[in-house]
């Protein structure tokens, strides 16, 4: 049998190279979409990047931007996939404040530009294409708790927003065109390879800076705010299984719990030895949100039921990975 081709945007970040390393695994012929730096961003990918001139290398990066309808167009052209990943985003909540317009652009507009491309390919005789669209948990916003797939959304984000414009757009496009366009609503998942403006992984990142000496402060916001917080590497998993269905459908993926910040940051300073942790963080109101989303907590149960898939690494198991990985990064015996 040949072997699938699949096409990542976002293939330099967290959930780009777990699910780059995924689909190698399965025996894909990965592709990966990277914007243009002056600075190397390939950090997470550089220990699966593969020669191109060796024989039968199968992960190969192209440079790219959801900004730029042309490029995407031809790399759908050009490769040919059998399924698109949309995992590219401005994605972090917070500055989407700042910068709401390019947010917008990119998050929102973003899947437009692959869908239509996608459309277009099809309609000229192409071959039917699988596309996965990475939505958030964050388009609930301030509707109440667990939030499944019929749950309103209600985003107190441009984040949020844009994120609920590409979310209706795959679904357009599934009963108008005939794509296979499902949705994947991710709740928050994290990992050692979480961002380090992310407030997990400033967390964990913190601390071990604390203990090296580096660092005597961590600048938070909201502590009170609550998360389901899962493992990265699990959830690519998920949005594999959605692409292996008969039919497109649209899935709630979580843990179904919900811990706050300052959860979050009492047992990253348990664990690290660290007694008082109170005397270590400074609120900061630049990180608090205009509008906050109180409480995120899934219902995976239709995930469960039609993918066979449930969350494994709970909540302290979490921590402990990701405080354990940011120790060793400074030398650091757990």
């Amino acid at each position: 049998m040949e072997k699938k081709k699949a096409l990542i945007t976002g293939i330099t970040g967290q959930d780009g190279s777990y699910l780059a390393e995924f689909l190698l695994a399965k025996g894909y012929e990965v592709h990966g979409v990277m914007r243009r730096a002056s600075t190397f961003n390939t950090g997470r990918i550089d220990h699966i990047f593969q020669d191109p001139h060796v024989d039968n290398y199968r992960f190969v990066l192209h440079y790219g931007d959801l900004s730029d309808a042309n490029t995407i167009r031809k790399l759908i052209y050009k490769i040919q996939p059998d399924e698109i990943f949309n995992l590219g985003a401005q994605s972090h909540v917070r500055v989407s404040f700042d910068i709401p317009e390019y947010t917008a652009n990119i998050t929102g507009l973003g899947t437009l530009r692959i869908l239509e491309a996608i459309k277009d390919f099809q309609e000229n005789g192409g071959k039917k294409m699988k596309f996965y669209q990475a939505s958030s948990s964050e388009m609930f916003g301030s509707s109440p708790p667990p939030q499944n797939e019929s749950t309103p959304f209600h985003p107190r984000s441009p984040y949020g927003c844009a994120k609920v414009f590409a979310f209706n757009t795959a679904r357009n496009y599934r009963d108008a065109y005939g794509v296979f366009a499902c949705n994947g609503i991710l709740f928050n998942h994290e990992s050692e390879r979480r961002g380090e403006t992310f407030v997990t992984r400033k967390i964990t990142r913190g601390i071990a800076r604390i203990l090296a000496g580096l660092d005597k402060k961590i600048y938070l916001g909201n502590l009170e705010a609550r998360r389901d917080f899962g493992y990265a590497p699990e959830y690519v998993e998920a949005m594999y299984l959605m692409m292996q269905q008969p039919e497109p459908d649209d899935y709630v993926i979580g843990t179904g719990e919900s811990h706050s910040v300052k959860e979050f940051a009492e047992k990253a300073f348990q664990y690290a030895g660290i007694p008082n942790w109170q005397d270590y963080i400074e609120i900061d109101s630049r990180y608090f949100r205009p509008t906050e989303v109180e409480n995120l907590i899934a219902d995976p149960s239709k995930a469960k039921e039609k993918l066979g898939w449930q969350a494994k690494t709970k909540f302290d198991e979490l921590v402990k990975i990701m405080m354990e990985a940011d120790l060793k990064k400074h030398g650091i015996k757990p």
